[in-house]
């Protein structure tokens, strides 16, 4: 079978079964895990996702692609979900909404699913509000560490950073050069504990740049396999519907104000969303 080269709408060979995480507080969310076709995962990638009030949900770009190519290329299980009151296509969590508090029911529900179903090696992987997530309530026992897409840090607080820090946790903060919300130098400032990297021409939402976020991904999370990942495939590839994602697009909520801190300041001026 001749070389297929891995597009954006590429689907690699793996196993994917359509999850519900069950919330301390009673909601039902949904959800996909995703694991290697014919051996065990060497790490898993619990994905929380970019504010879902401006198009943020389980198949934003750069987690439906690690769940498309991660387990083929790299050995990884990828768990992905939508946090309550978000839809995709695979459906709509129950609740609605709230601002990164009750979404700790949430990020619990994930994780002990990942325990739960004996996955290896739990790494959260954090973008933007999902790196709020990340840091406010991902410090569990199961997780070996994160890392953070464009962190914005509306919602956390330094105290989250100082838990993590005290934890001894790895934690990476992957800064694109061109952030809408903070870029490298003030992200090498802000984060006192962990490893800052910056991404020469990265914009918030690295469109052009997934492969790049991905590499240094599985760099962190399963060191013993190279990188830059493959970008040909040898053997059988399907195509995603691309369509799917018309209606979540930057354009469509470009005028929506950002929740959260940042509303009312000047950093909330209209600019490129999730």
């Amino acid at each position: 079978m001749p070389s297929s080269q891995i597009r954006a709408n590429s689907i690699l060979p793996a196993r994917r079964e359509d999850i519900e995480l069950h919330t301390a507080d009673g909601l039902t969310l949904v959800g996909e895990l995703a694991r290697p076709l014919d051996h065990d995962p060497v790490a898993t990638l619990v994905c929380l996702h970019p504010l879902p009030t401006h198009g943020g949900m389980m198949d934003s770009h750069v987690f439906r692609k690690a769940a498309w190519r991660l387990p083929a290329l790299a050995g990884i299980a990828v768990l992905r979900f939508n946090t309550r009151g978000t839809s995709s296509v695979r459906g709509k969590s129950e609740g609605v909404f709230d601002g990164a508090i009750g979404e700790k029911y949430d990020v619990a529900a994930a994780i002990e699913f990942a325990e739960f179903s004996e996955l290896p090696n739990i790494w959260l992987l954090g973008w933007s509000f999902g790196t709020d997530l990340t840091l406010m309530h991902g410090l569990d026992p199961a997780v070996v560490g994160a890392i953070l897409l464009s962190p914005p840090l509306r919602f956390s607080q330094p105290s989250h950073l100082e838990a993590w820090q005290a934890s001894g946790k790895p934690l990476t903060a992957i800064i694109p050069e061109f952030d809408d919300y903070l870029r490298p130098a003030a992200a090498a400032e802000k984060f006192t504990y962990g490893e800052v990297v910056p991404i020469a021409g990265g914009k918030h939402l690295w469109v052009g740049d997934a492969e790049t976020v991905l590499d240094e991904v599985v760099r962190r999370v399963a060191p013993g396999v190279p990188v830059p990942l493959p970008r040909t495939w040898d053997g059988p590839i399907e195509s995603g519907d691309m369509n799917a994602y018309a209606d979540r697009t930057v354009a469509a909520f470009a005028d929506v104000p950002v929740p959260g801190p940042l509303s009312g300041s000047p950093d909330s001026a209209p600019r490129p969303r999730e």
